[in-house]
C-alpha cells in the first residue's frame, strides 16, 4: 500500500496562522525522511482553524527543503484562479523540482459565497470550461499537444515552457466528479473525509468511464482519509476530540475550532447521543497504529485504489508528526 500525506495547514492550540504554514514545512520534512511518497497542500479561505489559502506558495517552499518526496496541491480550487496563470504557476513548479510536481485541482470554492464573490470565483460551474484551458496551456508548454491556429488562444502559450508538465489529479467527493476525472484521462482522489460514503462507487465509476489521455494511459485512483494514530485507542480518540468538535459544529452551521483538547472533550460531551457526532466519527480513524494500518488497507482493497493519502490530524504538531511515524512504522 502506498502511503501519502494531505496536510491542511491546521492551526495548533492558540497559534497564530502564520505558525502553521511553517509547521507544514516541517510535516513535509519529516513526511519525507519517514518514506512516504508524496505531500500535498490544499487551499482555504476565511476559516479560522485552517491557514493555506495559497498551495502553490508552500509548494515553492517545499521544493526547497524536500529532495524526493513529490509535492502537489490537494487541491487548487481552479474557479478561484485564472486557469493561464494557475499553468504558469505551475509550469514554473515543476522547473524547480522536475518530476516531482502534482497539480490537484478541485471543482468547489474552498469557501463560503460571499468569500468566494470576494476572491472573484467563476463559481464551479466555470470548472469544465477552465480545466479544458489548463490542460490545453500545460500540454502546449510541455511540447506535448501546440496549440493549433485553429485554437481561438492559438496565440498564448504559458510560460515557462520545459521538457515536462505536473502530472494532474481531480479530487472528488462523488461518482459525479469521479466520472469527469475519467472522461478527461486524469488521475482521481476521492476525498472519502468529506463525502458520506465509502469509495467503491466512484473509484468504480472513474474506472469505467476512464479514457486514455496525454495525461495518463491507465487509470489511477486514491483515497484521502483522515487518520490519527496513538499508542492506545483511548490517546487516540483524545487526541481526535478538537477535530471531531469543529467537524460537529460545522455540523450545526457554525464554524469553530477548539484550541485544547479540554474543550473539544467538553463540547463533545454535551451530543454523545447525537446522530450528527456518529456521521462525524464515521467519516475518521483514530486508534492504534495496528488498526489504523489495517483500516488503511481494507479501504484501499474496497476502492482497488493505488495509493492512500492521509489527512494528517492532531491538536499539534507534534502528534500529527508521531501519528505518521506510527502509521509508517505499521505499514511494515
Amino acid at each position: 500500500m502506498i502511503l501519502s500525506v494531505l496536510d491542511l495547514s491546521i492551526v495548533s492550540g492558540r497559534d497564530a496562522q502564520a505558525q502553521a504554514l511553517r509547521d507544514t514545512l516541517e510535516a513535509a520534512k519529516a513526511a519525507e525522511r519517514l518514506g512516504y511518497h508524496r505531500f500535498w497542500v490544499s487551499e482555504h479561505h476565511n476559516i479560522p482553524g485552517v491557514a493555506s489559502p495559497g498551495p502553490e506558495v508552500l509548494i515553492a517552499a517545499l521544493t526547497q527543503v524536500t529532495t524526493t518526496i513529490r509535492l502537489g496541491s490537494g487541491g487548487v480550487m481552479l474557479v478561484n484562479h485564472s486557469p493561464l496563470k494557475v499553468a504558469e504557476v505551475f509550469m514554473a513548479l515543476e522547473a524547480l523540482a522536475p518530476g516531482r510536481i502534482d497539480l490537484g485541482l478541485g471543482r468547489a470554492l474552498g469557501t463560503d459565497p460571499r468569500t468566494g464573490a470576494a476572491l472573484r470565483s467563476a463559481g464551479s460551474e466555470a470548472f469544465p470550461h477552465y480545466f479544458a484551458l489548463l490542460c490545453a496551456w500545460l500540454l502546449d508548454a510541455a511540447g506535448k499537444e501546440p496549440i493549433g491556429p485553429g485554437h481561438p488562444l492559438h496565440d498564448v502559450h504559458a510560460s515557462p515552457t520545459g521538457p515536462s508538465h505536473p502530472d494532474v489529479f481531480l479530487l472528488c467527493s462523488s461518482a459525479d466528479s469521479a466520472i469527469l476525472a475519467g472522461q478527461a484521462g486524469v488521475g482521481m482522489i476521492y476525498s472519502e473525509f468529506i463525502a458520506q460514503r465509502e469509495g467503491g462507487e466512484a473509484a468504480a465509476a472513474y474506472r469505467k468511464a476512464f479514457r486514455p489521455s496525454p495525461f495518463r494511459e491507465t487509470p489511477w485512483t486514491g483515497i484521502a482519509v483522515a487518520a490519527i494514530a496513538a499508542p492506545t485507542v483511548e490517546a487516540a480518540k483524545r487526541l481526535d476530540a478538537p477535530r471531531r468538535a469543529s467537524q460537529l459544529a460545522t455540523a450545526m452551521g457554525r464554524q469553530r475550532r477548539f484550541p485544547s483538547v479540554e474543550e473539544a472533550e467538553d463540547f463533545l460531551a454535551g451530543f454523545r447521543n447525537d446522530p450528527r457526532l456518529a456521521a462525524v466519527e464515521t467519516r475518521s480513524i483514530a486508534s492504534d497504529p495496528a488498526t489504523v494500518r489495517a483500516r488503511l488497507a481494507a479501504k484501499a482493497a474496497a476502492a482497488e485504489a493505488d495509493e492512500v493519502f492521509i489527512l494528517a490530524t492532531g491538536p499539534t504538531l507534534a502528534d500529527r508528526i508521531r501519528s505518521l511515524e506510527l502509521i509508517k512504522a505499521a505499514d511494515g
